[in-house]
This record gives C-alpha cells, structure tokens and sequence, in this order.
C-alpha cells in the first residue's frame, strides 16, 4: 500500500497540481476541491506550517551600512557631474536586517521547493505587467502563520464537505486554515 494517492495522474502531474494548490491555500486562505486532492494537500501544507512555527524564532537581527541612491523632491535620482560625466549621489545608511540561522535557511530552501511564485495583479492593472508585484509566501508563513499557530500542536487546516459535484459525482469539500 502505498503512503499517498495518486490521483489518476502520472508523477509530474500529481506534484505541480499539489504545489500549485498548497500555493493557492497558503495565499487565498481557503480552496474548495476533492475529498482525495484535499487531504493530500493538507498533509503537505500542515508540514510547511508546522516548519514555519519551528523555525520562526530562529534568526538574529544584524545592522549593516548600505548604500541607498539620494532622492530629489521629485523621486528621482540626484545627479553630479564628475569628469565630464553624470554619476549618480549615494547616502550610506544603517539599516537593520533578519539574519536567518542555518535550520531557518534550510526549512526556508525546503518551502521554496513546494510553493509557485505568486503575483499580485492590482484590479486597475488587469492583464499588463506594469504594477504587479511578487508575493513572498515563505515570508508570510513565518511571519503571520508561525505567530498565529505558534501555540497550537498540529491540526492547521479543516475540511468542510460542500456535496457532490453535479458532472461526476466526486465529493467536494471545502480546505481552509483554521
């Protein structure tokens, strides 16, 4: 017997459906799907959540000096002539970053191998590039979800079952997080 279903679907399938739809719950908060498709993306997503509360401490805040470009009124860059050429005026500046330790770096790489990236399209930018911007869900598992079920011993994610589904007949459920 064998430790997952396969889904009617051959191996490459099966994973980019499970990631795709683990991204979708991660993001979105809740999926409706099969009964089978939901309980295999609940134990993978379950396994991402309880990672991020393991290693969501895990880190050590370290400041270093950056350069940042100095900004006019306007936003724009602020240009001096140096040897007949136009260079652009830098500000050091001290800033305070998240310095992962290396468990933290490696439950980071291993999330990263199971979630799509995800874009954020503005309604008003429908359909162009222009305006979108890249959704850090690795990030977000850390920072909202780890703190949220920081105190919680598993059991991330419910199944509501919705019926039938009028074309096959397969049961439909809805998968959201708790």
């Amino acid at each position: 017997m064998s430790g997952y279903r396969k889904l009617s679907r051959t191996s490459d399938q099966r994973k980019a459906l499970l990631r795709n739809q683990v991204t979708a719950l991660l993001y979105r908060g809740k999926i409706v799907t099969t009964e089978a498709k939901a309980r295999e993306v609940r134990k993978i997503a379950e396994g991402l959540i309880a990672l991020a509360v393991r290693e969501a401490g895990n880190y050590e805040t370290v400041t270093v000096t950056a350069k940042v470009p100095r900004k006019d009124a306007e936003g724009k860059r602020v240009k001096e002539v140096v040897d007949g050429k136009k260079v652009t005026v830098y500000d050091e500046v001290q800033k305070e970053i998240k310095k992962d330790k290396p468990s933290r770096l490696h439950a980071r790489r291993k999330m990263l191998k199971v979630l799509c990236p995800v874009t954020e399209v503005p309604a008003e930018n429908a359909g162009k590039k222009r305006g979108t911007k890249k959704v850090d869900l690795v990030a977000k598992l850390f920072d909202e979800y780890a703190v949220k079920y920081a105190n919680r011993n598993g059991g991330y994610t419910r199944i509501v079952k919705l019926g039938q589904r009028r074309g096959d007949g397969a049961m439909e459920v809805v998968l959201e997080l708790v």
